[in-house]
C-alpha cells in the first residue's frame, strides 16, 4: 500500500502487534505507506516470547527504513495504558503490566507513541479511510478477536473499557478465552472460524482465510461455520444499532479480506433484524488489514508535532 499520507519532514515506523500476527509499515516524507514485514506472535510460547518478538521485530523495522527514522507507532490488543505506555491486560496473548513504551524506546533509542489497536484503526479509517466525515460510526477490525473503535458525535469513545463488542452474548455457550461462555468472539473471529471448522473436520487450518477458500469450493462444513459467524455478527451489530444508531460500520481486519462474501451476507441478515432501527451503511475498510498500523503511524507523526510545539 502506498501513497496514503500527506507528505511529511519525517520518516516513521509502525508496528501493529496482532494475537497471531505483527505488521509492520514505514510512513516515508513523501506520504508513501510501505508494508514492511510480518512476523508470527507466538502467543502459545508464553508473554515474555511475545514481548521479545516485538522488540526484535521493532529493530528490524528500523533497520528496514534505512533512512533516518525519527519515531515508532506501536499499537497493541487488550487493555492499555496510553498515558503510562503500558499494556494492561490481553486475553489473547496474556501478558499484565508490561511497560512496551519504555522497552522499545530503551531498544531502538527512538520516541515511541503507544496506543490500542483497535482504537488507532479506527483513527486511521476516520482519517485516511472508509470513515471520513462519518460523524456516528463503528469501526469493527475483526481478526484474532474483535472489538470495535467508536465514533459518536464526530468523536471517538476513548474509554479503554468501552467497544468490546466482542464480548456480547451472542452464540450460546461456546467457550471464549475471557473466561465466559457465549461470546462473539468464540465464534466469529478469524481464529474462531479456524477453530471450529478445524473441530468439525479434523484439518489442520491456519486462518479463517482457508475455511473462506473452502466455503468458495463447496465445502458444507465451512459454510456452516461461516453461516453461523455471520448469524452472530448480525445479532452483535444490531445490538449496537439499536444503542446508538450508527450511520456507518465500517468491518475491518483480516476477515474482511472475505470481502463481498462476508459484506453481503452480513448487510442482509442486518437488515432482516432490524424493525424500526434506521440501516446503517455497511463497507470494508479502505486500509484493509494496515489499518492498525497506518493508525500508529500517524500516533507517530503526532507525537513528533507534539515534541516541536513545546517550548524549548
Amino acid at each position: 500500500m502506498t501513497g496514503v499520507f500527506p507528505p511529511s519532514m519525517s520518516t516513521v515506523v509502525a508496528l501493529d502487534v496482532g494475537g497471531t500476527t505483527m505488521k509492520g509499515l514505514i510512513a516515508r516524507p513523501d506520504g508513501q505507506l510501505v508494508t514492511a514485514g510480518r512476523w508470527p506472535t507466538p502467543r502459545e510460547d508464553g508473554p515474555d516470547a511475545v514481548v521479545e518478538a516485538v522488540l526484535n521485530a521493532a529493530d528490524d523495522l528500523v533497520a528496514s527504513a534505512g533512512d533516518r527514522v525519527d519515531a515508532v507507532g506501536l499499537v497493541v490488543p487488550g487493555f492499555v495504558d496510553e498515558q503510562r505506555g503500558v499494556a494492561t491486560y490481553s486475553e489473547n496473548i496474556r501478558w499484565r503490566d508490561v511497560p512496551l513504551r519504555r522497552l522499545v524506546a530503551e531498544r531502538t533509542g527512538l520516541p515511541v507513541a503507544f496506543g490500542h489497536d483497535v482504537r488507532s484503526c479506527g483513527l486511521a479509517e476516520r482519517a485516511l479511510g472508509a470513515a471520513r466525515e462519518a460523524r456516528d460510526a463503528l469501526v469493527l477490525p475483526i481478526g484474532t478477536g474483535i472489538s470495535g473503535a467508536m465514533f459518536v458525535a464526530g468523536r471517538q469513545v476513548r474509554n479503554p473499557y468501552a467497544g468490546e463488542i466482542g464480548h456480547l452474548p451472542v452464540c450460546g455457550d461456546e467457550p471464549c478465552a475471557c473466561g465466559a461462555t457465549g461470546c462473539l468472539e468464540a465464534i466469529a473471529s478469524g481464529a474462531a472460524i479456524a477453530r471450529r471448522y478445524g473441530r468439525a473436520t479434523g484439518r489442520r487450518v491456519r486462518g479463517a482465510a482457508q475455511v473462506v477458500s473452502a466455503l468458495r469450493q463447496g465445502d458444507e462444513v465451512a459454510a456452516r461455520v461461516w453461516a453461523e459467524a455471520i448469524a452472530a455478527l448480525a445479532d452483535a451489530l444490531t445490538i449496537y444499532i439499536g444503542l446508538l444508531a450508527p450511520e456507518l460500520i465500517v468491518l475491518g481486519g483480516g476477515v474482511s479480506l472475505a470481502g463481498s462474501t462476508l459484506l453481503e451476507p452480513l448487510r442482509e441478515q442486518v437488515r432482516r433484524r432490524l424493525s424500526w432501527q434506521p440501516e446503517p451503511r455497511l463497507a470494508l475498510a479502505e486500509l484493509g488489514e494496515h489499518g492498525a498500523g497506518a493508525g500508529a503511524a500517524l500516533l507517530a507523526r503526532g507525537l513528533l508535532t507534539r515534541d516541536l510545539d513545546r517550548p524549548a
